[in-house]
């Protein structure tokens, strides 16, 4: 019942609320003007807080937000979706998964990248955890990348050394499924990846170039960046999330990106996102 604690929430229960039992009152009066006797006659108070409560939950279930936060653009023409969902189970569309700037794929133990994360669910359910195969996928992609850095052996002991710039996108897949690998947090010496609003604007920027250049304007499909692993401290989840459509609808008033942007969240998750308020924001884009 978040959606209806807020001011919005608020605003819009009474609205209906009001609405309805207005044309309760008229009904039962207008059926007293015709018939020249009240309806249920000595139970008038009766009647009054039964149609006081059905108004009630009438303005509750309209003001209850709908299974998914939808907008659609018109120049140029673009959905937005955030939905509840797997993202790994979005079989019309291409992919968006994080990684961190030197691209580590090692689970094990998960000290490097936890196997539960999107990135080793992508490592598992896309290349059937044969990490080798991914890591030389990987390695062709980013082919031609200029390194940030090369990490020394001793500052960092276990995983990748290899640092590129953060916004760096690895394209893997074919052109009819593709996966945009992002880089958009930078991983340190102690294994703890760390990302900011200001490397997730400029890596989302990188991501819908990307997207534009090889997407074919084909639907994407997206987790919520930086909600866990990264650790944006600054940035709840419902942030991140507006931050991510804020950047997209920027990206979009350029050039068609994609007919699709869905952005599917794990339905624990979208459960608890105040629907409400994010359609109204999406709306005021």
């Amino acid at each position: 019942m978040r959606w209806v604690t807020t001011a919005r929430g608020l605003r819009r229960w009474a609205t209906h609320a009001f609405a309805a039992f207005g044309v309760g009152a008229l009904l039962l009066q207008s059926y007293q003007a015709v018939w020249d006797r009240p309806l249920f006659a000595g139970h008038a108070g009766a009647v009054a807080l039964v149609v006081a409560a059905a108004s009630a939950i009438y303005g509750l279930v309209r003001t209850r937000p709908a299974r998914a936060v939808v907008r659609d653009l018109r120049h140029p023409r673009c959905r937005i979706e955030v939905v509840a969902g797997d993202l790994f189970a979005q079989d019309d569309a291409h992919l968006v998964v994080g990684f961190t700037d030197v691209f580590d794929t090692d689970v094990t133990d998960d000290r490097i990248v936890r196997a539960d994360s999107v990135q080793g669910q992508f490592l598992r359910r896309v290349y059937a955890g044969d990490r080798a195969r991914l890591d030389a996928d990987l390695i062709r992609a980013l082919a031609g990348v200029p390194l940030e850095a090369t990490i020394a052996a001793e500052q960092k002991p276990l995983g990748k050394a290899r640092r590129y710039p953060v916004g760096t996108v690895a394209v893997l897949g074919e052109p009819r499924r593709l996966y945009f690998c992002v880089a958009y947090s930078a991983m340190g010496s102690n294994l703890v990846a760390q990302s900011s609003a200001d490397m997730l604007w400029h890596s989302l920027t990188r991501l819908w170039t990307a997207v534009h250049d090889r997407g074919q304007r084909q639907p994407v499909a997206m987790p919520i960046v930086g909600a866990t692993l990264a650790r944006v401290d600054a940035l709840d989840r419902e942030a991140l999330l507006r931050l991510m459509l804020l950047s997209f609808v920027a990206a979009a008033r350029d050039r068609l990106l994609t007919t699709r942007l869905r952005i599917v969240v794990r339905p624990a998750e979208f459960a608890a996102l105040n629907r409400a308020e994010l359609q109204a924001f999406l709306d005021s884009l």
